[in-house]
C-alpha cells in the first residue's frame, strides 16, 4: 500500500516535468514567429519608404528638366492636356515630326540618377536603422560612379567618336540595290548596324569598368574588402543606351522614344539599391 502510494504520487510529478519543456518550446516558437513577422513588416515599410523617396527625387528632377526644355508645369495647362501628350509620356509621331519631345541624354541621365540616389539615401536614413547609414553612403557612391557615371561616359564617348568617323565607316558597309520598301529598310538597318554594335560594346565595357571602380572604391577609400558582382539591377540605369542603339539604327522613331520614356522609372533602381543597403549585405 505504501509503495503504491509513492508510485502514484511520483507519476503526476514526472508527467508534469515531461510536459514542461514542450510548453516552453511552443512559447519560443510563437515568440520567434512574432519576431519574424515584425521584421518582415519593418522590411516592407523600409522598402516602401525608400521606393517613394527615390521616385520623389526622380520626379522632381524630371520636372526641372521639363521646365528647362520649355515644357509648362502649370497645373491648369497640364490638366487640359491629354495624358499621352504630357512631356514625360509623349512619343515620336511621324505624322507630326515637328512636335517637340522631351530629350533625355547624358546630362539628363546623370541628373535623374543623382536625384534618385539622393532620394533613396534620404529614405534609407529616415526609415532604416542608423547602424546601416555608412553602408548606404558607400552604396550611393558606388551606384553613382560605378553603375551610372562610368558606363554612361563610355557610351557617350563611343557615340561621339563614331559620329566623327561615321562617313568613313559607312563607306565599308554594303548596300542592296533599292527596288522596293524591303530593300530600303534593309539598307537603313545595315547603315545603323555599326553604331548599334559600338554602342552595345561600349555599354559592356562601361559596366565592367564601373564594377572594377566600385571594388576599388570599397577597398581603397572605404577599406572594405568586397568583391561586388555584376547584378541584373546594375543594367537598369542603361535602358537609355538601348534607346540610343535603337535610335541610331532606325533614326527617331516611336519605338526609340517609347524606350526613352521608361528611363526615369528604371533610374529609380540606383536610389532604391542605395537606400536598402545594409552592413550585413557585404559579401567577400
Amino acid at each position: 500500500m505504501c509503495v503504491k502510494g509513492v508510485v502514484m504520487s511520483v507519476n503526476p510529478i514526472t508527467s508534469f516535468k515531461a510536459n514542461r519543456p514542450s510548453s516552453v518550446v511552443r512559447n519560443d516558437s510563437v515568440i520567434n514567429k512574432e519576431d519574424d513577422l515584425k521584421k518582415s513588416k519593418e522590411g516592407k515599410n523600409i522598402k516602401t519608404g525608400v521606393a517613394l523617396t527615390s521616385a520623389l527625387g526622380v520626379g522632381t528632377a524630371l520636372a526641372c528638366i521639363a521646365k528647362k526644355q520649355g515644357f509648362s508645369l502649370s497645373p491648369s495647362k497640364i490638366k487640359n492636356t491629354p495624358i499621352k501628350d504630357w512631356a514625360i509620356f509623349k512619343i515620336y509621331n511621324k505624322k507630326h515630326p515637328e512636335s517637340r519631345l522631351m530629350e533625355i541624354e547624358e546630362i539628363e541621365i546623370l541628373q535623374l540618377a543623382g536625384a534618385s540616389v539622393a532620394g533613396g539615401l534620404a529614405g534609407g536614413l529616415i526609415f532604416d536603422d542608423k547602424k546601416n547609414a555608412k553602408a548606404k553612403i558607400r552604396e550611393s557612391v558606388n551606384q553613382m560612379l560605378g553603375n551610372v557615371l562610368v558606363p554612361v561616359a563610355c557610351v557617350g564617348a563611343a557615340s561621339r567618336l563614331y559620329k566623327k568617323n561615321e562617313a568613313s565607316i559607312l563607306k565599308h558597309i554594303p548596300q542592296m540595290v533599292e527596288k522596293g520598301k524591303t530593300s530600303v529598310v534593309c539598307n537603313k538597318l545595315l547603315k545603323g548596324l555599326p553604331s548599334a554594335v559600338i554602342t552595345i560594346a561600349a555599354l559592356g565595357v562601361g559596366i565592367l569598368t564601373g564594377n572594377r571602380v566600385s571594388n576599388m572604391l570599397n577597398e581603397k577609400v572605404f577599406h572594405k574588402k568586397v568583391d561586388r558582382k555584376i547584378k541584373g539591377s546594375d543594367f537598369a540605369p542603361h535602358v537609355d543606351d538601348l534607346s540610343m542603339a535603337v535610335t541610331l539604327m532606325a533614326e527617331k522613331s516611336a519605338l526609340s522614344t517609347s524606350i526613352t520614356r521608361t528611363v526615369p522609372a528604371f533610374l529609380c533602381v540606383p536610389g532604391v539599391q542605395a537606400g536598402l543597403a545594409k552592413e550585413t549585405d557585404i559579401q567577400a
